[in-house]
């Protein structure tokens, strides 16, 4: 069963921006300049976006001198990966033993 942190971890991962940041994100460390970059949107907006990422736990920040990097936490995007996973094992059981509850 989903519980309402993986409701609130979808929620945020719902967003088009997010979503496109944390793919980045995944095949690198990167840092808001590069990602104002590769996303085309503005620092500002792309800024609040990040601190969503980051209360969330979906990212970490590795400060470097004047910037600061993000990295995705792969351990948050698995354990939601596993709730999914474990849904469709459940509905594939069900949908076998062709489970049903009988109308009243």
């Amino acid at each position: 069963m989903m519980t309402s942190v993986d409701t609130d971890l979808m929620r945020v991962l719902a967003d088009p921006l997010r979503l496109r940041i944390v793919t980045l994100l995944a095949g690198e460390t990167l840092c808001t300049s590069h990602l104002v970059e590769e996303t085309g949107a503005r620092q500002t907006n792309l800024s609040n976006h990040l601190k969503v990422l980051r209360e969330a736990g979906v990212v970490e920040t590795e400060p470097c001198g004047r910037f600061t990097y993000y990295r995705l936490r792969p351990d948050v995007i698995e354990s939601l990966a596993d709730r999914f996973a474990d849904l469709a094992r459940t509905a594939r059981a069900t949908a076998e033993a062709d489970r049903r509850r009988s109308c009243p």
